[in-house]
């Protein structure tokens, strides 16, 4: 299947657990394959980067006492996210209305 279409859903799912509470890039992974997506880090990462300049998510490094600069990165929904989800929510019901069940 298309790539491309991969991506928008990956990127609704993003939206959805960072809704509910902060996320990571290898938990994203892990959540992902749980769902039968072979993602690779290396479009995982830069999808949430996109995602934070699109500013739907807000990127936090962890705290810590001896952070470095590898420290990982927590992803949280911002207002604008919420706003998309919200939308995108409502787009997905009426897709898989007309699509999967078919009126």
């Amino acid at each position: 299947m298309s790539r491309e279409i991969h991506l928008a859903f990956w990127k609704v799912h993003i939206l959805h657990h960072a809704g509910e509470h902060p996320v990571y890039g290898q938990w994203l992974l892990e959540e992902l394959r749980r769902h039968g997506f072979q993602v690779s880090p290396g479009t995982l990462y830069p999808l949430l980067a996109r995602m934070a300049r699109q500013r739907w998510l807000r990127a936090v490094r962890r705290a810590s006492a001896n952070a470095s600069p590898k420290a990982r990165r927590e992803y949280a929904l911002t207002p604008l996210g919420k706003t998309a989800l919200v939308r995108l929510r409502r787009q997905v019901d009426d897709l898989h209305r007309e699509v999967v069940r078919r009126k």
